[in-house]
């Protein structure tokens, strides 16, 4: 080897082990972690088929804060409710931003109120809220809705004459009616294809993204475009809710009225049309689509499985179950429906409520944070735009805030005098400056729904109570209850 070919080969050493001295120094000051491989990051100590399980693993060797390598990309994990609450409540701006989630975002490509990010996110998320509220979101006009659409289940709910049944599609039809009301003006028939596709496409769509194959194409999407499987039908539900989406939009647009709007979707189209000049606008036709399909989703899946958790622990737990409707017979009585002025008279039902979504905890994962800028976090720096997970898990599981975390127990949410107890380590809607925009919707439906079908029914079980399994069947995006029938019985 000639003298100039060393020369060049002690430079590239040099090159390597300063590169390799900078990329360690900044390492030190990220939270630890365990060591990632090339390309496959940590996924040996990751099992995609039980991501959450993992994730939770790390937590207790690593601590509250600690950072994973999914794939090729750097995250930082969040675990038990201090370090949750100090990132999304004390610092939520900077913890504002959303993480990078494949099986949504190659569909939303960043539009939408659920997945944008800076001045977009801010603006559309503004605008939306005082549009739900226009539209009675929180208030008693979307109460009345409720009610209504709580009548039409009951319906559904008495032809079952004691057989045994599914609950899953006629509550999502109920559920999703009430977004839809807010979306498109008006609910759908039962029977309606439109409603039958708009649950078909979610309720399939939440089923894969909580799905092992729906967390490998968080890690993998460009490799998993090119793989077959289920998480392809994911992009197909997608395209089929887009075009129906679609259609309803242009049916609105032939009618709109710009000073009487009937929806939502009236009310985006006279924004966007009020900007159309504006190159500079966040109101266009992808973003209309992108926030519609969010509301839709958001507003059919987390409730209708919320509630299915419910139906499961009521039927386990009789005792619970009886001592709700005695409640709903001495406040409410059966000449008459629940309303959400009977709630504060009703300690122990809403202590239930709150427990069915502590334990089910349906999203545990939350959708992924980003950063917003580079920020000190309990003594370590989280560079700008690295993406965070908070275990929503550890924090409803967090035995420094619950007695028997592990446990269905609505004592939780009960005071020494049996009045309802709030706690500050509720989560089940995230926190902060990304919570739902649908949580005061969602607490009404949960309230009203169940009260009402208890109020009517008793829920029988199928199965010796002892064999009634109320962990989940898989949790990825979603905690899934087990597939099960009950029957009615009329009270």
């Amino acid at each position: 080897m000639d003298s100039t070919s060393t020369a060049i080969l002690l430079l590239l050493l040099a090159l390597v082990c300063l590169f390799l001295t900078i990329g360690s120094r900044g390492k030190g000051r990220l939270p630890p972690g365990p060591r990632p491989l090339p390309l496959l990051g940590n996924l040996l100590q990751l099992r995609s088929q039980d991501m959450l399980t993992s994730l939770t693993k790390l937590s207790k060797e690593f601590g509250s804060v600690y950072t994973v390598y999914l794939g090729p990309r750097r995250v930082v994990v969040l675990s038990g409710y201090q370090a949750v609450k100090e990132a999304l409540v004390d610092q939520g701006e900077v913890f504002s931003g959303r993480g990078n989630y494949p099986v949504f975002f190659n569909f939303t490509k960043g539009n939408g109120i659920a997945f944008s990010n800076g001045d977009k996110w801010k603006v559309l998320r503004r605008f939306s809220i005082q549009i739900l509220r226009n539209f009675g979101m929180g208030k008693r006009s979307i109460e009345e809705r409720i009610l209504e659409e709580g009548n039409f289940l009951l319906e559904e709910l008495r032809k079952t004459e004691g057989e045994p049944f599914d609950p899953t599609f006629v509550l999502s039809r109920s559920v999703s009616n009430v977004i839809c009301s807010v979306i498109f003006g008006s609910r759908f028939d039962y029977d309606d294809e439109r409603l039958l596709t708009i649950i078909h496409h979610i309720n399939d769509n939440f089923q894969i993204m909580s799905s092992p194959w729906g967390e490998l194409y968080n890690i993998f999407p460009s490799l998993l475009d090119w793989v077959p499987g289920p998480h392809r039908r994911l992009f197909e539900n997608y395209g089929r809710m887009k075009d129906l989406i679609a259609s309803s939009i242009r049916d609105h647009q032939a009618s709109l009225d710009p000073d009487s709007p009937r929806d939502f979707i009236d009310c985006f189209l006279t924004k966007m049309a009020q900007e159309s000049q504006d190159p500079l606008s966040h109101f266009h036709m992808d973003t209309l689509l992108m926030t519609t399909h969010n509301l839709l989703f958001g507003g059919t899946e987390t409730v209708g499985t919320t509630l299915r958790h419910a139906f499961l622990a009521l039927l386990k737990y009789p005792k619970v179950q009886a001592r709700v409707q005695e409640e709903i017979d001495r406040v409410v009585g059966r000449a008459r429906l629940p309303t959400l002025d009977d709630r504060a008279a009703m300690p122990y039902t809403d202590a239930v409520i709150h427990e069915v979504q502590r334990f089910a905890n349906v999203i545990p994962l939350n959708l992924p944070h980003r950063v917003t800028q580079d920020t000190t976090f309990q003594g370590f720096l989280i560079p700008k735009d690295t993406d965070i997970i908070t275990l929503l898990n550890t924090v409803h599981y967090d035995p420094s805030q619950f007695l028997t975390p592990q446990e269905f127990n609505p004592e939780h949410f009960l005071d020494a005098n049996q009045s309802f107890k709030k706690s500050p380590a509720f989560m089940p809607f995230s926190a902060g400056r990304r919570v739902c925009l649908g949580e005061s919707l969602a607490r009404m439906e949960l309230f009203l729904y169940l009260t009402a079908i208890l109020q009517s029914f008793s829920l029988q079980p199928l199965v010796a109570r002892e064999d009634i399994d109320l962990t989940p069947l898989s949790s990825g995006l979603g905690n899934l209850p087990r597939p099960f029938q009950l029957r009615l019985r009329k009270r």
